[in-house]
């Protein structure tokens, strides 16, 4: 049902030379470098290169000439600025996280904007930044769950969207992994992840049970069995890598 030429898709889609970037902290200069320690990131202001640059509200003209640089790269942004701050400058209201004073900074708030903002890209620079892990898995899990559910939802003949579910939730459980630093140097890895098909296979037969006893609406439940399933496969392989031992 998924070939061995799927595994070599993802192999390569997932593989290390894709790690490109890395967190750039910059901003102002009483606070960026706090905040590069919190993060566990080196590096200077310069956001040009970067995976994400994170720019912390320095309140002068250096904010729109930093900015301005990143959006000229295409880096993608994240800002932090102080509640009374109204609109910060090439940088969208949803990737602006507030900075309170006297609170210290966000990290988590941060990792959460990070990763909405590079979804499944986030994943090698996770690796990495320690710090980020749990925030862009779960935005991986929740990405893969939904694409299931809306996929489940508008396929009706029976059948035809296993590949694409299973080939989905394999994708997530292998981002997953990459993202506790688990990389797919090599093939040999991924037919150890291949127990996601029975897990898969276990969900349809649930789906189609289901069907049998609400033939109304039947779109909505294959919908919601297929983001449950995928939602509950992922932070199944979410509690496993947290559990594993550092550098396992």
């Amino acid at each position: 049902m998924i070939s061995a030429r799927t595994f070599r898709e993802l192999y390569r889609e997932l593989a290390p030379s894709r790690d490109r970037g890395s967190l750039v902290v910059g901003g102002a200069r009483a606070l960026a470098p706090a905040l590069r320690r919190e993060l566990g990131v080196e590096g200077a202001d310069d956001p040009r290169g970067a995976a994400v640059y994170v720019h912390v509200w320095a309140g002068d003209g250096s904010d729109e000439a930093l900015l301005r640089r990143a959006r000229r790269a295409r880096v993608p942004v994240v800002a932090l600025a102080p509640e009374d701050v109204d609109d910060v400058p090439w940088v969208a209201a949803t990737c602006v996280v507030p900075l309170r004073a006297g609170q210290g900074f966000p990290v988590e708030a941060i990792a959460k904007a990070v990763a909405a903002r590079l979804g499944d890209d986030a994943a090698p620079l996770a690796a990495r930044v320690p710090v980020l892990r749990r925030a862009v898995a779960r935005q991986v899990i929740e990405g893969a769950a939904r694409k299931n559910g809306l996929v489940a939802a508008a396929v009706f003949v029976p059948g035809v969207d296993m590949p694409i579910l299973l080939r989905n939730e394999l994708r997530m459980v292998a981002r997953l992994e990459q993202v506790y630093g688990r990389q797919l140097a090599s093939g040999n890895r991924l037919p150890e992840l291949a127990g996601t098909f029975a897990v898969g296979l276990g969900l349809r037969e649930v789906a189609r049970e289901l069907l049998d006893l609400i033939p109304v609406a039947g779109w909505a439940v294959k919908g919601a069995v297929a983001y449950a399933g995928t939602r509950a496969l992922g932070r199944a392989a979410l509690a496993r890598l947290e559990a594993l031992p550092r550098g396992h």
